[in-house]
């Protein structure tokens, strides 16, 4: 069976390339970090549709 796959973010070197670009240029997302005790409390704000940006989900907090 042969398959065919792409991928609309490009590749690793143009990964790369955008994120030097943005940290060069000072160009940061716009995210919200949620720890991860609040996981559930984001889920709840996402399916009322009350986010503004993308949730980040800190995991390394809890780990410590």
């Amino acid at each position: 069976m042969k398959s065919i796959s792409g991928s609309a973010t490009g590749g690793t070197k143009q990964t790369q390339e955008m994120l030097d670009f943005c940290a060069a240029h000072k160009i940061y997302p716009n995210i919200e970090i949620v720890p991860i005790q609040y996981v559930n409390e984001a889920l709840e704000r996402l399916i009322k549709r009350d986010v503004k940006y993308r949730f980040v989900i800190d995991v390394e907090s809890s780990l410590k």
